[in-house]
């Protein structure tokens, strides 16, 4: 265990912050697919029954019309967000027939890149840029990588943890200037050891060959056009998916806010040759594009990590966080858990919890350029390669083996995991909830085949499967695991009051006198 670690640890045990760590808040953004009883993209209108996509607090869509979004509210409580996502599940499959939810990152059968149909928001301003927005990211990128699904894990740490610690540390700047530092040092951590979170909860390890029709790719084909690697965790992760061009040239610095912010609204402010001559408009005067810049606007970043704040009305991301520092992290790293009914469990949630506090209590060192070459070297061969027990990463210029580095991980996490079990209650003979969890990922470490990618490659052996037929027999599995458990009639009222609710507050806002499109555009950039 590093100097700076266990003198943080020993800091948090002598003081009132460790039990602030029981006051963490905690929410998920979880993505799936609609699909046809055939295992098709479904083409189907966002359901009336789920409310308006645009105004709804819970229930909406990413990319595609197809895609749905389940969002849950910030909580301290660990059982609550995947009992609100098992909520939402329910609630979603009394209203949409005979389509299924798709159960993995990696989408369904999708033919042609026009197959997928983008997400429409209405007639109003914000309506219509989230819709142009999709649309040029269509053109940029192509639509079928935009159907890729994850999970988004949104965390916090409490004010009055930040206030102690600010104190232990001797820190003279404002509290909130502290605090936007000490998330970009948990930051830059999390990209230094994102691996380790995708070697152990990646669940991509293979894909229907309709993805990549077209496209080289070193990926092997199966009999039944499935296209794998024998040690990949996931391919979602790769330049399989989120593949940019224009945006493997930036250099987005995660060194403090002011870097990132600067970096980023860079890339926002400078025209991309490519965009430039596809135009802004097409021939017949429709937007194929918000700009003609390397990045429409911050989201089109792809990060496994983003410092965020939450925004009022019409703000822009990057102006929120200026104005009133990081509020929170959200990690992207996530594949969907396909063994899961939510795509994700309680022993994950906890181990997030242990990684993003491991992150920020080493010490964080500036990412140059030439560390963030090897994290994403790093990164490759894990996506690749994980599961060989012969993997080698880069540590700081030394070579070492994906297991001893991972396994030296866990164990300097051991004393964190030990921390939260006690401000959780969880000691003694209530349990060892957090340290279970670390020894869970453990037995992954030692066993690759215990890994999620590892058991999705397994079941595809041993059944002599498809890609595309487990996925589906998983997803009529979770259909019917939602489906027997239908949600009372109190709470199916409350949904469809907050469904109707959220449709009423989308025709408030399109009956409203706004300005005109291109004028709305120029004053939301204008800021």
């Amino acid at each position: 265990m590093t100097d700076t670690l266990s003198q943080r640890i020993q800091a948090l045990l002598d003081s009132e912050a460790a039990a602030t760590l029981a006051h963490i808040r905690r929410g998920i953004e979880k993505e799936s697919l609609r699909i046809t009883d055939q295992g098709l993209l479904a083409h189907t209108p966002h359901p009336q029954e789920l409310g308006s996509a645009l105004t709804h607090p819970y229930i909406t869509t990413d990319y595609s019309e197809s895609l749905l979004e389940f969002i849950t509210p910030p909580s301290t409580d660990l059982q609550q967000p995947i009992e609100f996502l098992e909520n939402l599940h329910r609630y979603a499959y009394r209203h949409i027939d005979d389509e299924l939810l798709w159960v993995n990152s990696m989408p369904c059968m999708i033919t042609h890149d026009n197959d997928v149909p983008v997400a429409a928001y209405g007639s109003s301003n914000v309506g219509r840029m989230k819709h142009i927005y999709r649309i040029g990211l269509g053109h940029r990128y192509g639509r079928k990588m935009q159907t890729i699904a994850g999970i988004h894990y949104n965390f916090s740490f409490p004010d009055e943890f930040w206030r102690i610690n600010r104190e232990l540390e001797g820190s003279q700047a404002p509290l909130q200037d502290y605090i936007s530092q000490r998330y970009f040092d948990l930051t830059r951590n999390f990209q230094r050891y994102s691996w380790l979170l995708v070697y152990l909860f990646g669940a991509s390890p293979a894909l229907c060959s309709s993805f990549l029709a077209g496209r080289e790719h070193q990926l092997l084909e199966r009999f039944d056009h499935s296209l794998y690697r024998p040690n990949a965790t996931s391919l979602r992760m790769s330049d399989l998916g989120y593949q940019n061009n224009a945006q493997s040239s930036l250099a987005i610095s995660y060194n403090n806010l002011d870097d990132y912010v600067r970096t980023l609204t860079h890339a926002m402010k400078t025209p991309d040759p490519a965009y430039q001559k596809m135009g802004v408009r097409d021939a017949q005067g429709r937007y194929q594009q918000l700009n003609d810049n390397i990045l429409q606007i911050e989201n089109e970043y792809y990060s496994s990590i983003r410092p965020k704040r939450t925004i009022n009305s019409g703000e822009r991301p990057t102006l929120a966080l200026q104005r009133r520092g990081v509020e929170y992290i959200e990690i992207r790293a996530l594949d969907l858990n396909p063994f899961e009914p939510v795509g994700i469990n309680q022993q994950e949630i906890r181990f997030l919890d242990l990684f993003a506090t491991y992150c920020l209590l080493r010490e964080s060192p500036r990412l140059e350029h030439c560390d963030l070459d090897a994290s994403k070297e790093n990164l490759r061969r894990v996506v690749y390669d994980g599961r060989n027990t012969g993997v080698q990463l880069n540590n700081w210029g030394k070579p070492v083996s994906l297991r001893n580095w991972g396994l030296e991980k866990l164990d300097q996490m051991l004393p964190i995991a030990e921390l939260f079990d006690r401000c959780h209650g969880h000691d003694g003979q209530h349990g060892r909830l957090y340290r279970d969890a670390l020894e869970l990922q453990r037995e992954k470490l030692l066993e690759p085949d215990a890994t999620p990618s590892g058991r999705i490659l397994d079941k595809l052996e041993s059944r002599q499967q498809s890609f595309f037929d487990f996925a589906m027999n998983q997803a009529l599995a979770h259909r019917d695991h939602f489906r027997s458990r239908p949600l009372d009639t109190d709470l199916e009222t409350q949904w469809r009051r907050l469904a109707e609710q959220s449709q009423e507050e989308q025709r408030a806002v399109e009956a409203e006198a706004e300005m005109p499109f291109e004028a709305y555009l120029e004053a939301y950039f204008r800021g």
